[in-house]
């Protein structure tokens, strides 16, 4: 595979990992879910 290539994939991982792939430890928040959550409870 070409280095772009090998970019694409780690990139879209990243992003599937962020924002799809729920935590249990998380209460099955994604990671960006959980930051936002933080944030909510931060400004509150």
């Amino acid at each position: 595979k070409t280095f772009e290539e090998i970019y694409q994939l780690i990139e879209n991982y990243i992003k599937y990992y962020n924002n799809e792939r729920a935590q249990w430890s998380r209460n099955k928040m994604t990671p960006v879910e959980y930051r936002d959550h933080l944030f909510a409870l931060a400004v509150a």
